[in-house]
């Protein structure tokens, strides 16, 4: 249930900014959230140099 807490949270956010008719700042939010999770998700592995 934790790891699920910051996606709740932002659609909260995003749900919040919809309804008070900032739909721009939503969207805006949104897609950095996207951004943000594509990048942890897609970024390089950091491999350690070291360990070999």
């Amino acid at each position: 249930m934790k790891a699920f807490l910051p996606w709740l949270a932002v659609l909260a956010v995003v749900m919040l900014l919809s309804a008070l008719r900032l739909r721009a700042l939503a969207t805006v939010v949104s897609l950095a959230w996207l951004a943000w999770c594509a990048w942890t998700w897609f970024r390089p592995s950091r491999r350690d140099s070291r360990s070999g």
